[in-house]
């Protein structure tokens, strides 16, 4: 649009001869006229020309620079008048247009309200060309991202009248364009293969319309060619340099090739890694933080974890702002390179204020006993990451944000802890399927953040074919807002077994109590009346003699440790548990039974390794039973993967059939890589050996299953998909199992 500037300069005209007898005459007034939906004071506001001050022409031209800025108006002028024994000053402007409609044409492969969620004008916003192209741009990266490389935004502006205009995004979609190669070009020490593993960019295949790869997303190539000079910095190669890719789209514009240039230059090697600056600590002390040694390639990725543990030293003890800089010098010769890390210490600092935000339904409270930083404080890094990890692991959040906010002037941290809530009510109507317990059909209706509390309540009901269990619990993790947690539930359940059917119902109540950081104890009492039925025949007395119903009365405590960065999907730390269950003080059935449960995660880059065991025992006691129900079924998808549910463990002598042990002892370990990461999901190879004894008879002797699986963590939940196969399957065993579970990945 076009833009016109008026400067009025004071001149000495006849009528104002009086007001510039003693110079240049005062300001006495200021009005803006011409708006018609903008405020004056914001006007006002960005003027630098005064009342009371004398009329300065380099002023007022500054003055319609700043209007001008606001990208409000399309014209502005400047105007005087006597006033008042000075001048009134008057700024004349003419807003842009309104866009009353917003259209857009064209599209066909994407409907208009998902281009509509991308863009950020909305009717009644000023008709700024800045604005306008800047949301043809979004909508050209909406389409890149979706394939359509070759898409083309145009908008058109029509006026409807003096102060409204409609705008129309033309669009011409074109054809989806596939990645069809990568292709490397200058690489002679690192592999194509490696490069392009290393990128997030990747070419089209099979299975690309579940990860959304395949297709080319400008900003992520840029920042795959950061990865590609990150991996070359990662060994050794100071001087590498990644070309900007040539992207070639075929004839047909049906499939593109990207073309990656690389100068690999030479590789070097660490002379010296040395410190300045340091006071606070000796330089002894910092050299245990550094792994980076010399006479080793240099390496990027280790350099920069050095820096962070020195860092994360200081930090801990209150140096918020600590900064190490590191400074390389090459030798060329001899190709190696001295590294000189600079640590500037700054000064101590305590906590200042918490503030929350973002919690519409979450109550401040809930947020704030999972910070573990009290105002006034030092403050510790440390104690900042597992607040993060703790307010995140509650399961209310779908982004959680803890940013410092320094205050030179006091030397202290404010902390803000921004939270993105999620929906935590659910009415579900679904199904699913294990090796167990055949498909299943459930609903359930589950509250994880009841009025805001973070007290949790659901009601569930699973119906299958060899199962039915109906439930309704509820906990509350600090009761009476204390650190103690309260769950009680009532419950019914049938279930088929291999040779013989169990129907139970009961209820249980529980307390728990933190007793530091990682180390939780619980104690739970259990009621249950169960009954024992449709036996098969020729069925050992084992399974016969427990036929009828009993009751079983338990008090089971547990302590757990728990340091696992996530629950829902960790990357590191672990997770220990020691459960004791005591039956037999009232009820028919009495019996002592023991689990050790110890899983380790173990970050290796992105990708994850876990490696965990369990070890149980059980027993009759009093002069009682153990239930059939209580013994342990090794075999599936949550214990040994590739066999059956409890082929690994003792048979019936008169059938075959699993009837469980008295002991187990399970291993289970998992490499688990990311396929697709803004989808969350992951695949993972496995290995498992287990086995349950009649006592310890045997004990030790183990069987052994390796597979494959990808785990999705859902909108509704983690689901894992997983194929296991026996290593060595006995004559009425499978060789292979494919299960399918719907909970928690561990």
């Amino acid at each position: 649009m076009r833009k016109t500037v008026l400067l009025i300069i004071v001149s000495l005209l006849a009528s104002y001869t009086g007001l510039f007898a003693q110079g240049q005459p005062l300001v006495n007034a200021i009005e803006v006229k011409g708006l018609k939906r903008i405020e004056e004071g914001a006007i006002k506001a960005k003027l630098s020309q005064k009342l009371g001050e004398p009329i300065s022409q380099e002023k007022t031209n500054e003055d319609i620079k700043s209007i001008f800025k606001l990208g409000y108006f399309e014209d502005v002028k400047v105007e005087i008048e006597s006033f008042e024994g000075g001048i009134k000053l008057f700024y004349l402007v003419r807003e842009k247009p309104a866009i009353i409609r917003i259209e857009l044409q064209g599209n066909k492969k994407i409907e208009d309200t998902k281009i509509r969620e991308k863009i950020s004008i909305t009717p009644g916003s000023i008709a700024d060309t800045v604005l306008i192209q800047d949301n043809a741009a979004k909508i050209g990266r909406y389409y890149e991202e979706e394939g359509y490389w070759l898409t083309n935004i145009i908008p058109v502006i029509k006026k409807i009248s003096e102060n409204e205009v409609t705008l129309t995004y033309q669009i011409e979609e074109g054809d989806k364009v596939k990645i069809k190669s990568i292709t490397t070009e200058g690489n002679n020490n690192l592999s194509s293969g490696r490069i392009k593993k290393v990128m997030e960019t990747k070419e089209w295949w099979l299975f690309s319309f579940i990860s959304s790869s395949g297709y080319l997303k400008k900003d992520q190539l840029d920042a795959d060619m950061e990865r590609v000079r990150n991996l070359y910095f990662n060994n050794g190669f100071l001087k590498v340099v990644v070309g900007e890719p040539e992207i070639v789209v075929d004839k047909e514009k049906k499939g593109m090739t990207i073309k990656l240039r690389i100068s690999e230059g030479e590789q070097y090697k660490v002379a010296s890694v040395d410190v300045t600056g340091n006071k606070l600590y000796d330089t002894d002390t910092i050299r245990k933080k550094i792994t980076l040694k010399p006479n080793v390639l240099f390496q990027k990725n280790i350099l920069e974890k050095d820096m962070l543990a020195i860092s994360d030293m200081y930090s801990r003890n209150g140096y918020a702002l600590v900064s190490v800089v590191p400074n390389l010098t090459p030798d060329d010769q001899n190709k190696t390179v001295q590294i000189v890390l600079g640590i500037e210490e700054g000064d101590k600092y305590r906590i200042g204020r918490v503030e929350i935000s973002g919690n519409l339904k979450t109550r401040d409270k809930v947020i704030r006993r999972e910070i573990r930083l009290d105002e006034g404080e030092t403050f510790d890094s440390s104690k900042l990451k597992r607040s993060y990890e703790r307010i995140n692991n509650l399961g209310f959040f779908e982004a959680v944000d803890m940013v410092p906010k320094p205050k030179y002037e006091d030397k202290s941290v404010d902390i803000d802890v921004r939270v993105k809530e999620r929906p935590t009510g659910f009415m579900s109507i679904g199904g699913g399927y294990s090796s167990a317990d055949g498909f299943i059909a459930t609903a359930d209706v589950t509250q994880g953040n009841l009025f805001g509390k973070g007290q949790y309540v659901k009601i569930k009901g699973e119906l299958g074919g060899k199962t039915s269990y109906y439930e309704l619990s509820f906990r509350d993790p600090y009761f009476l807002d204390k650190p103690l947690s309260f769950s009680t539930g009532i419950y019914r359940h049938h279930r088929e077994y291999i040779e013989y059917n169990k129907q139970a119902y009961g209820f249980y109540v529980g307390l728990g109590k933190s007793l530091d950081e990682y180390w939780k104890g619980d104690i739970t009492y259990n009621f249950e009346k169960a009954t024992i039925d449709n036996i098969d025949a020729g069925a050992s007395s084992i399974v016969t003699d427990q036929a009828g119903t009993s009751t079983t009365s338990s008090i089971t405590p547990t302590i757990t440790r728990d340091s696992r960065d996530s629950y829902l999907d960790p990357t590191k730390g672990s997770r220990n548990s020691l459960t004791l269950t005591i039956a037999g003080l009232g009820g028919t059935n009495g019996f002592i039974k023991a689990i050790f449960d110890s899983g380790w995660f173990f970050p290796i880059g992105e990708t994850t390794f876990m490696a965990r065991g369990r070890l149980g025992y059980s027993e009759a006691i009093f002069g009682k039973k153990l239930p059939l129900y209580e013994r342990f079924y090794v075999g599936g998808i949550n214990t040994v993967r590739g066999l059956g549910f409890g082929e690994a463990g003792p048979r019936d002598p008169a059938t075959g059939d699993p009837i469980g042990g008295t002991t187990e002892l399970i291993f289970n370990f998992e490499y688990i890589f990311p396929l697709s990461t803004e989808m969350k999901l992951k695949g993972l190879t496995f290995f498992d050996a287990g086995n349950a004894y009649e006592d310890f008879n045997n004990f030790g002797k183990l069987r052994y299953t390796s597979g494959l699986g990808v785990r999705w963590i859902s909108p509704f939940g983690p689901i894992r998909l997983e194929w296991g196969y026996n290593l060595a399957p006995k004559s009425d065993e499978s060789s292979s199992k494919f299960e399918f579970a719907f909970g928690s990945f561990f």
